[in-house]
């Protein structure tokens, strides 16, 4: 799993390969898997590969790159998460939830041998018409998937050693 965690990288161009359906709908599997707060589950895809609609959606994304094949638009259902647990559910949870369901996402693709980008830089108010959302469904995150076109370096990081103490800020072991 370690291997995994640290061979995922954010991919910014893509070849022109299709992902399949059935691929595109075991990563999602793979999302709903993801830990829920007070198990609200609140989360949504949409899957676009259609061209037309991948090229809207990169007018209003300035963060996508690299003309990947499909993109999956990780949604929350806002209201859902509040009439559950309140204000922090909507406000937090919800936002947690569909974090990890990213993470379990792009770990899945990454052991099938696609990438991944998980983009935040999108209006969300454009991406909401785009793919006719009710109103009550926010945009949280769009994630590219496709086949690299190229292999990606992972970036230098930090040693534990730098960013974890024991039991109070400052005490290290």
């Amino acid at each position: 799993m370690m291997d995994l965690i640290k061979t995922r990288r954010s991919i910014r161009m893509y070849k022109d390969d299709d992902v399949d359906d059935s691929t595109l709908l075991e990563l999602i599997e793979a999302a709903t898997w993801a830990p829920s707060g007070s198990n609200v589950q609140p989360w949504y895809f949409v899957v676009v590969k259609d061209k037309k609609v991948l090229h809207q959606i990169n007018s209003f994304s300035p963060g996508m790159f690299g003309g990947p094949p499909a993109v999956i638009a990780m949604c929350t259902d806002r209201q859902k998460a509040y009439d559950k647990a309140g204000p922090l559910g909507r406000d937090e949870l919800a936002t947690m939830d569909i974090c990890m369901a990213s993470q379990n996402l792009m770990l899945l693709a990454t052991e099938k041998g696609l990438g991944t980008c998980p983009i935040r830089s999108f209006s969300r108010t454009a991406i909401s018409k785009i793919l006719n959302l009710p109103d009550h469904i926010h945009p949280d995150l769009l994630i590219s998937v496709g086949y690299p076109a190229k292999p990606a370096q992972a970036p230098k990081r930090k040693p534990v050693s730098e960013v974890t103490y024991f039991d109070t800020w400052g005490v290290v072991r």
